[in-house]
């Protein structure tokens, strides 16, 4: 059965284009489109779209308030639509904190380099976000005493189902392995700023090492989204820059369209910033910087792999593994998609699988917090 789309944005052209592109796939079909927010949220409670598409800017009600209301009243996955400039950053990140599950670049040419690998991309962000659909339906239904609650709180997720790695290291039970670390680093792609939000905001200030932050996120968009990180943590959060020198209690993130490396060795390590090489898909590149701290800590890195599409990250994480660091990755549950956690756990690199509302507490107890 084709996954039904609602495409909403006020311009005329671009809900036909959207809609032409979604409807070239046969598993998807678009239902009907909306021209506001008003809209959105009315066809979204009386048509039940599998996923909608929605742009920010639009007259009547914008597109963040419309996220919020449908994921008060029908929780529903969201794909944004946004400007890569840096007011269009800060407001896709306000659409992600309301509940949508991920975004594109709205001009078509800044998705990928050709027409057609945009019309895959956009086809595939769909289908993938799709499949959250019933865990988001069933989460959000209330008890009969309980409020409904927007979806991008975390009181609303889906019940957690233990994987069999998850089982076998059950949340109430975490116990330090006596490694020492000297690093700690995370991957990240499709719904990765909702989850380093939740796992970054429960780390004590006097965080004992560095952290470094790998997410799939245009060039445009990792200051702002470093800045707002910074304003909600107690440990300090920035956008990388070559030559940082890494400093406990300080989390670095990856500029957009650049690759991070380091250079050096304990607490004398750098970052280093480098364009990379056009052949590798991903700007920032989960695995390159892994090996690039395999190669400059060997076994004295904390590894996790959070929610994303693909497999980023499984093969720098295997080079962390040869090494003698530590790997884990999000379960199924609690991931938008479950791709690059997915390819860490099949390839038996990952220790452990942990909910993501566990993550902050397993580092700290493996760290001896």
């Amino acid at each position: 059965m084709a996954v039904k789309v609602l495409v909403v944005d006020d311009s005329s052209f671009f809900r036909r284009r959207v809609s032409e592109i979604i409807n070239q796939d046969p598993m998807l079909t678009v239902i009907d489109t909306a021209q506001n927010g008003r809209e959105a949220v009315d066809k979204a409670m009386s048509l039940r779209p599998d996923v909608i598409t929605m742009d920010i800017e639009m007259p009547v009600m914008d597109g963040i308030s419309a996220v919020r209301e449908i994921m008060a009243k029908c929780p529903t996955p969201i794909l944004m639509f946004s400007s890569l400039t840096h007011e269009g950053a800060k407001a896709t990140l306000d659409a992600l904190d309301a509940g949508a599950l991920d975004f594109l670049p709205k001009k078509f040419e800044d998705i990928a380099r050709d027409k057609d690998e945009a019309v895959r991309l956009l086809q595939q962000r769909v289908k993938e976000i799709s499949r959250k659909r019933f865990l988001m339906t069933s989460a959000a239904r209330p008890k009969a005493s309980e409020p409904i609650r927007p979806l991008g709180s975390t009181a609303a997720r889906a019940p957690e189902r233990q994987s069999e790695l998850q089982r076998t290291v059950p949340s109430a039970s975490f116990k330090r392995s006596g490694k020492s670390y000297q690093l700690v680093a995370i991957g990240t792609s499709t719904g990765g700023p909702v989850a380093l939000q939740n796992v970054l905001t429960k780390l004590p200030g006097d965080f004992p090492h560095p952290i470094l932050l790998i997410q799939h996120m245009p060039a445009t968009f990792t200051a702002a989204f470093a800045a707002r990180l910074n304003g909600l943590c107690q440990i300090g959060v920035k956008e990388a820059e070559d030559g940082d020198v890494l400093k406990p209690g300080h989390a670095y993130l990856a500029p957009g369209g650049k690759q991070m490396l380091l250079e050096g060795r304990g607490a004398g390590a750098r970052i280093r910033i480098v364009d990379g090489n056009d052949k590798v898909n991903y700007k920032p590149c989960v695995d390159i910087t892994f090996a690039s701290a395999a190669k400059t800590y060997a076994d004295k890195v904390l590894a996790i792999v959070l929610t994303g599409m693909g497999a980023d990250g499984r093969d720098g994480a295997r080079l962390l593994k040869e090494q003698g660091s530590t790997i884990w990755a999000q379960d199924e549950a609690s991931c938008v998609v479950y791709g690059m956690p997915q390819a860490v756990a099949k390839a038996g690199i990952a220790s452990e699988s942990l909910p993501l509302d566990k993550v902050a507490q397993r580092i700290l107890v493996e760290l001896g917090r």
